[in-house]
């Protein structure tokens, strides 16, 4: 079956930094764009980071450009998300995807997968 597990989530200061990383299986990896969303308490879900299937074009939303990166390991079936000058607005549920979305609208295979989350608190 098809799994997208996130992890690297938890607790951090304003300033500092986090990892995210995805682990998939399941589906052909390299044919598909993909995607980081996050949806805070109370809003709802943004798109945040997009990366083309061979890793050579990457996207970002305006709130997290140049603080984030985006980057994926075909061989290993993997995509991270590095997270720096953390503020308490980038707290959320951070989901990881695999497919097309506004940003990439036919790049990449039409299926769309979704991962469980993991949760990213920015506090004092």
């Amino acid at each position: 079956q098809v799994q997208l597990v996130e992890s690297g989530g938890g607790l951090v200061q304003p300033g500092g930094s986090l990892r995210l990383s995805c682990a998939a299986s399941g589906f052909t990896f390299s044919a598909y764009v993909m995607n980081w969303y996050r949806q805070a308490p109370g809003k709802e879900r943004e798109l945040v980071a997009a990366i083309t299937p061979a890793g050579g074009s990457t996207r970002y939303a305006d709130s997290v450009k140049g603080r984030f990166t985006i980057s994926r390991d075909n061989a290993r079936n993997t995509v991270t998300l590095q997270m720096n000058s953390l503020t308490p607005d980038d707290t959320a549920v951070y989901y990881c995807n695999a497919g097309r979305s506004s940003w990439y609208p036919s790049t990449g295979y039409g299926m769309n997968y979704w991962g469980k989350g993991t949760l990213v608190t920015v506090s004092s």
